[in-house]
């Protein structure tokens, strides 16, 4: 990761962020507050990032002394469980122009109207399609189907949306009809509804998303996530969030909405009974002030909402992204940064009892790692990853009960089928012959691939 403390080069120059790692207190006292509980504050968050402002690089005594705390944060607050959940990914399109500069999975919309007449590599899904690949993971023992997708032009939320969209000769909507398309993606509430089938849980509709569903209109993010919940919707994954500060917003995503609206739409979505996660998207721009400032807005908006069940720390993966292609970034993040990100969330984050560990983002040896650095939850099956592989991501797309209980055993720790809310949990015998999911619908303990 570059030096951002004080600028990042752009080909536009270079920008000075405000917010700078600095802090006037020790590591030391940080590291005590974090052993006994205290609820830290962002310096307190800074020096254990930096494991001490008071020199350069990381310390890898003091690095050690921070996973270890956070590992025993761990084991109080869940035990030595390890959970994961039997899903599948079904995003809906890749067609999008918001232009964010780390994310290589989304097209140009452009490139998907039918007037354009070359191969995009792209990917747009109708109802229909997108109810097929679920029912067909729900024969194979799914729980939840994950959906997070571009914001493609013709989307709307309902077909009332979709009537003022085409009504309005506003030019600032990023709205084009279906009918310009060479496949109609349908609206927002007609993909959930074909997705909520058998009895599977939905996990769809990011802020960005919810943004997307209500330009155009005077429609509260409430009025807008209860439309999507009468259509299908369960829960809300706290993506698009990037980092909530939006001098690196500006940066990163400057098409994006603003660290304000992100949190507003997640207080709506909890406000009509809808569980959320919460992510950071890290190992870019920012510097550990920007990392630590994302924590205390997330902890703030669990103490507001209560609805968040897991925090998931993402990585960023450089390659085949305009960040890196424009010579703004050189890598992601180091694994001294990846291991302290996991252990920091955990102590600072004390209201949100899940902290997950990506094996898409990190790989399995460094994956288990983490599960050693303060993270509990081990992802899921994901039957279809497509985002990270896009980026340029090195390992797999799915993963198998067999292998999750083989890792999760051999580093003497509880393997744990969940739910998404995590209320309901199946402990796994290691010594079945047979392992499979139970907890989704159509779910009975046969292996979810041959």
């Amino acid at each position: 990761m570059p030096d951002v403390s004080e600028t990042i080069d752009t080909p536009d120059g270079a920008i000075e962020f405000d917010h700078r790692p600095t802090t006037d207190q020790s590591f030391e006292n940080a590291l005590a507050k974090a052993r006994n509980g205290t609820r830290l504050t962002v310096d307190d968050a800074v020096e254990l990032f930096t494991t001490g402002t008071d020199r350069g690089g990381i310390d890898h005594r003091r690095k050690e002394q921070v996973l270890e705390a956070a590992d025993r944060r761990r084991a109080e607050v869940v035990g030595d469980e390890v959970t994961f959940v039997a899903n599948l990914n079904n995003n809906v399109t890749t067609a999008c122009n918001t232009g964010c500069l780390f994310c290589n999975f989304k097209d140009r919309s452009e490139q998907f109207r039918s007037e354009y007449q070359e191969d995009h590599g792209g990917f747009t899904k109708t109802p229909s399609e997108s109810r097929e690949i679920v029912r067909d993971a729900l024969d194979r023992g799914i729980y939840e189907v994950c959906s997070v997708s571009g914001l493609h032009p013709a989307l709307a939320l309902d077909g009332e949306h979709r009537e003022m969209l085409e009504a309005s000769d506003r030019g600032d909507l990023n709205y084009r009809s279906p009918e310009e398309y060479e496949k109609d993606p349908a609206t927002y509430c007609e993909q959930l509804n074909a997705m909520n089938a058998g009895g599977v849980h939905v996990h769809s509709m990011t802020p960005e998303e919810a943004y997307h569903a209500r330009r155009g209109t005077d429609w509260s993010y409430e009025e807008v996530f209860s439309r999507l919940q009468d259509a299908g919707l369960d829960s809300v994954p706290g993506t698009a969030a990037e980092i909530l500060v939006d001098e690196v917003r500006d940066v990163i995503c400057p098409g994006k909405i603003r660290t304000d609206e992100w949190l507003e739409a997640m207080e709506a979505a909890a406000s009509v009974g809808l569980d959320m996660t919460s992510t950071m998207m890290y190992g870019h721009v920012e510097n550990e002030r920007h990392r630590a400032l994302h924590l205390k807005r997330i902890r703030d908006l669990q103490d507001r909402t209560g609805a968040i069940t897991e925090f998931v720390p993402l990585s960023f993966v450089h390659e085949e992204t305009p960040l890196y292609e424009r010579g703004m970034v050189e890598s992601g993040a180091t694994v001294d940064e990846d291991e302290l990100l996991i252990a920091v969330s955990r102590l600072f984050l004390d209201n949100i009892d899940h902290i997950q560990a990506s094996w898409v983002k990190y790989g399995d040896t460094q994956g288990l790692k983490m599960l050693t650095c303060g993270a509990d939850d081990f992802m899921g099956t994901i039957l279809s990853e497509e985002i990270t592989k896009r980026a340029g991501g090195d390992y797999g797309e799915f993963r198998s009960f067999q292998e999750y209980t083989d890792m999760i055993t051999a580093i003497g720790r509880t393997p744990v089928e969940r739910s998404t809310d995590y209320e309901q949990r199946r402990v796994i015998d290691p010594d079945a012959d047979v392992l499979g999911p139970q907890l989704g619908p159509r779910a009975d303990g046969t292996p979810l691939v041959d």
